[in-house]
C-alpha cells in the first residue's frame, strides 16, 4: 500500500454492514456499524453501502484521493471480475452488480469478493503471517460459509462457487447425502441450533436460556452463558451441531489433504473452546488417519476483523 493512503473493507452482511478504515501501516482506524434491511432490496442495500462509507470520510477527514480502494465482502456467489452478485440468500439478491452501482458513486477501485473468501485473506496473511498451504476456513453464523486455499491462493472455481460449504447436503450424523439430507448449515449454523431450541422451549421443555435473552432473539452470547452454566437442552443442540461438523470437515480432510483448517462466526468467537474439543471428537472419529494426523483445527483470532483484513489482500492480488 503506497504511503499515506487507505483502503476501505466492508463486510456486508444480511442485517448490518460492517466497513472499516485501514490506514498504510495495515491497522484498522475507524469502523462504522450500521443495520441494514435485505427486505428492501439491492438498491436499498447500495445506498447503505454509500453511507457507510461516507461515514468514514466524516468520522476520519479523508476523501477519495486518499483511498486507494474499496473492498467489499458479500455472503454469496461473486464473480470479483466483473462484479456479479448472482445469489445472496441471506441479502435476497440474485444477478445484479453490486460492484457496477457502487462504483456509480466512488472514484476509487470498489473490488469484490466472497465474504468468507476475504476473512480467509485477512487470516492467511494476518494470523498465519502466509505461512499456510492447504486451508479450509469455515465460519459459523446465520449460515454456514467456507472458503479453500490450495498452495497458499484462494481457489474460487469455475464459476466463483467454490467453497459453498453450507449447501453441502448431509444428514444429522454428518453423512454426505442420504434420503434423510438437508443443507450442512440447515443442521449446524447458529440458525439451525435457535431454531431447535425455541422448538423444545415451545414443548414445554425447560433451559435457562430464557433467563438470559429476557424475551428476546437468542444470540451467540446467550449460547454461551447457558453453555457455561450447564444447561442440558442448550448444550445438547450444540453438541448436535458440533457433530455435524466434526463429521463434514473430517471428510472434506480426507478429500482433500488440507493441513489447517479455521473456524470463526459468532458461535466460534462466543464460545471457542467448547466448540473446537467437541468438533475435534467428531472429526476423529470421520477422517482417514493419514489426512487427519497432521491437521490443525484452530479458531480465528481475528475475529470480525478477518475480512476486513482481507480488504488489503484483495487490493494486493488485483491492484499492486
Amino acid at each position: 500500500m503506497k504511503k499515506s493512503q487507505y483502503i476501505i473493507t466492508i463486510d456486508l452482511g444480511g442485517t448490518k454492514i460492517l466497513s472499516a478504515l485501514l490506514n498504510n501501516k495495515n491497522k484498522i482506524v475507524g469502523k462504522v456499524k450500521q443495520p441494514t434491511d435485505s427486505t428492501k432490496g439491492a438498491d436499498f442495500i447500495v445506498e447503505c453501502l454509500v453511507e457507510s462509507i461516507q461515514n468514514l470520510f466524516t468520522n476520519h477527514n479523508v476523501t477519495e484521493e486518499d483511498i486507494k480502494a474499496i473492498s467489499m465482502g458479500v455472503p454469496g456467489t461473486v464473480n470479483p471480475v466483473s462484479g456479479l452478485l448472482s445469489n445472496a440468500p441471506n441479502l435476497g439478491i440474485k444477478n445484479f452488480n453490486i460492484k457496477g452501482e457502487l462504483q456509480k458513486s466512488f472514484n476509487i477501485p470498489v473490488l469484490l469478493e466472497n465474504d468468507v473468501n476475504l476473512a480467509a485473506l485477512g487470516i492467511k496473511k494476518y494470523e498465519f503471517k502466509d505461512a499456510v498451504k492447504n486451508m479450509l476456513v469455515v465460519f459459523i453464523g446465520t449460515g454456514i460459509g467456507g472458503a479453500l486455499l490450495f498452495n497458499g491462493n484462494i481457489y474460487r472455481g469455475t464459476n466463483f462457487f467454490a467453497g459453498e460449504i453450507g449447501h453441502m447436503l448431509v444428514n444429522s450424523n454428518g453423512a454426505l447425502s442420504s434420503k434423510k439430507s438437508k443443507a450442512f448449515e440447515a443442521l449446524a449454523s447458529r440458525t439451525a441450533i435457535v431454531n431447535r431450541i425455541n422448538k423444545e422451549l415451545a414443548k414445554g421443555k425447560e433451559s435457562n436460556i430464557v433467563e438470559f435473552i429476557k424475551g428476546n432473539k437468542i444470540k451467540s452470547s446467550a449460547l454461551a452463558k447457558s453453555v457455561a452454566s450447564g444447561d442440558k437442552l442448550v448444550t445438547k443442540e450444540i453438541k448436535k451441531a458440533t457433530k455435524v461438523i466434526g463429521s463434514v470437515l473430517g471428510s472434506i480432510t480426507t478429500l482433500l489433504n488440507i493441513d489447517t483448517i479455521v473456524l470463526g462466526g459468532g458461535v466460534v468467537e462466543a464460545m471457542g473452546d467448547f466448540i473446537l474439543k467437541e468438533v475435534k471428537k467428531s472429526f476423529d472419529i470421520s477422517v482417514l488417519p493419514e489426512p487427519g494426523k497432521n491437521v490443525k483445527i484452530v479458531a480465528t483470532k481475528l475475529g470480525d476483523d478477518a475480512p476486513l483484513y482481507g480488504g488489503i489482500a484483495l487490493a494486493e492480488e488485483f491492484l499492486d
